[in-house]
């Protein structure tokens, strides 16, 4: 399987994903606009959603996939097994499950003390504190859930099997889709919006039980037969609580980012926290499609390069994925910035989302996206610390941005309110990716070459001849953005496919995309070892 296969299986699923996200979005704008019941819902989720990150999508995927996949495929020269290997995922699923189930606990009985410290200033407004409360412990067994989920999409990644755990996040967007339409139908004429938050917190915990079903389901037809044991901390059960440890913190001062993040949002106007998230959406559609899926088809892959000892093919790897992130996030950036009005006011404005709502959600959308490269590159960079089972540096890098973050944003949020907010948060994610690269570069782990800087450089020149290209048509086409919806959907295909139509073409004339690319992503060397067969050659 090559890497252009892999990404584009993560990928194609994730896309389907984040389109059901966005859908999801859109009618979560227009049912409740951004208000006191939209602020205090987008509190909720975001509570279980940055633990999953922490725990589930953060420390434990990273530390778990490459010692899976050592007792799966061996390691310098000694053989692995199926045996080995399930034996590992049922001890460590013995220990996950209590862990999971008492941290959730203690949560949820904390639950007031922890929307406090986050959302303090809630409390002045009556009502909305309790509610938020409330929603928070309704959402928040979504965390244990959806940690199961990702342990079991780590053993299949491991596998070479990632379209089951990129199709499961499909799962919660469907359910909270249905949330949104269940609340709505029983708020009927009353417009009490506290009615559909109920409905959506509810969904989101379903959708945990939905995620984890299937993908109990595609494990067993992988073969691998899990239960649930007593917990027994065996050495490799051990070995993994030390990786996770560190990783942990260094996922954790990202995530402490984001609730730092959510602090000085819930600290600003009504609504901010709401504009905030949905102008996130717009950005994580590239980096959900591109950055997830380059970091989770690398690890594996990479993990296993460097346990033969292959370095040469490490460093291709690397070098190709880099690639591929900035040929797609480069223009992605620039389009979403030059476009963002077009885009907030064509999905978002209506029903209870005003255009003055639409107005500042455009200008938090180009502050975000102007470390959206840095955070997909970021997904590149790492996964050659985890191969290589060092989580620690990271930590030191994600330490530094953190401190940066919340230094930028005491001297922005007051003076310049969300959108200082987010573009703190742009410039902390590219000092975080500058010091990784440092890190690997002195390390000898990872060399940008020439060849790959002069292909970057021609992306940039065709990146800017697409900007321009966009800026000139987006006011030609201003009186659309807000008509009827098929006004507002010609208008958008108009400025997408010109400003794709205008990249590719620049990058095909100036050499950033050639005609031999596509059979060199897809071209496999003749098979010396299986995992030779899975790099992705671009020369």
């Amino acid at each position: 399987m090559s890497l252009l296969k892999n990404v584009g299986t993560i990928g194609g699923l994730t896309a389907v994903s984040r389109v059901f996200g966005f859908a999801r979005d859109i009618m979560l704008a227009r049912v409740l606009g951004a208000g006191l019941a939209a602020d205090a819902f987008q509190l909720a989720f975001t509570l279980p959603n940055t633990f999953r990150r922490l725990f589930a999508e953060g420390a434990f995927s990273v530390a778990f996939v490459p010692l899976y996949s050592r007792a799966l495929h061996g390691n310098d020269g000694a053989p692995g097994s199926e045996a080995a290997a399930e034996r590992f995922a049922n001890d460590v699923l013995g220990v996950f499950v209590w862990v999971l189930l008492g941290f959730t606990a203690l949560c949820m009985v904390a639950m007031p003390g922890i929307v406090w410290l986050l959302a303090r200033e809630y409390a002045e407004v009556p009502g909305k504190f309790e509610l938020s409360v409330f929603l928070s412990r309704v959402t928040f067994p979504y965390l244990g859930l959806v940690s199961l989920v990702a342990m079991l999409s780590g053993l299949l990644n491991a596998r070479s099997r990632f379209g089951p755990g990129a199709a499961a996040p499909i799962l919660l967007n469907i359910c909270l889709i249905s949330g949104i339409l269940t609340g709505h139908f029983l708020r009927g004429d009353s417009g009490d919006d506290v009615v559909v938050v109920h409905a959506l917190a509810a969904a989101v915990s379903l959708s945990g039980v939905a995620q984890l079903v299937y993908m109990a389901w595609e494990t067993r037809r992988a073969g691998v037969r899990l239960k649930v044991s007593v917990p027994r901390l065996t050495p490799e059960v051990r070995k993994l609580g030390m990786l996770i440890l560190p990783a942990t913190f260094g996922a954790g001062i990202y995530q402490i980012s984001q609730l730092v993040d959510t602090f000085f949002a819930t600290s600003l106007p009504q609504g901010s926290l709401t504009l905030l998230k949905l102008a996130d959406r717009l950005n994580q559609m590239p980096l959900g499609i591109v950055g997830i899926a380059l970091g989770t088809a690398i690890l594996p892959m990479l993990s296993r390069h460097i346990h033969t000892g292959e370095k040469e093919e490490a460093q291709r790897l690397q070098a190709n994925a880099f690639e591929i992130a900035t040929l797609l996030t480069l223009p992605a950036a620039a389009a979403l910035a030059v476009c963002a009005p077009a885009f907030c006011t064509a999905f978002f404005v209506g029903g209870k989302f005003t255009p003055a709502d639409g107005a500042i959600m455009a200008n938090i959308v180009v502050a975000l996206v102007a470390g959206l490269p840095a955070y997909v590159i970021v997904k590149v960079l790492n996964p050659g610390f985890f191969a290589r089972e060092d989580t620690r540096t990271p930590v030191w890098t994600a330490l530094a941005s953190l401190i940066f973050n919340i230094a930028v944003n005491l001297y922005v949020v007051e003076r310049y309110g969300i959108v200082g907010l987010a573009g703190a948060t742009a410039a902390s994610a590219s000092l975080n990716c500058l010091l990784l690269y440092a890190i690997l570069h002195r390390r000898g782990w990872f060399r940008f070459t020439g060849a790959l800087a002069g292909k970057i450089a021609r992306q940039l020149l065709a990146t800017a001849v697409m900007t321009g290209v966009l800026w000139v048509l987006m006011p030609l086409l201003a009186d659309h953005y807000g008509g009827p919806w098929f006004a507002r959907i010609w208008s958008l295909l108009v400025l997408v496919i010109a400003g794709g139509a205008v990249f590719f073409g620049a990058a095909f004339a100036i050499g950033a995309l050639d005609k031999s690319l596509l059979a060199q992503l897809r071209r496999r060397r003749p098979a010396r070892t299986k995992a030779d067969d899975e790099i992705l050659e671009v020369e």
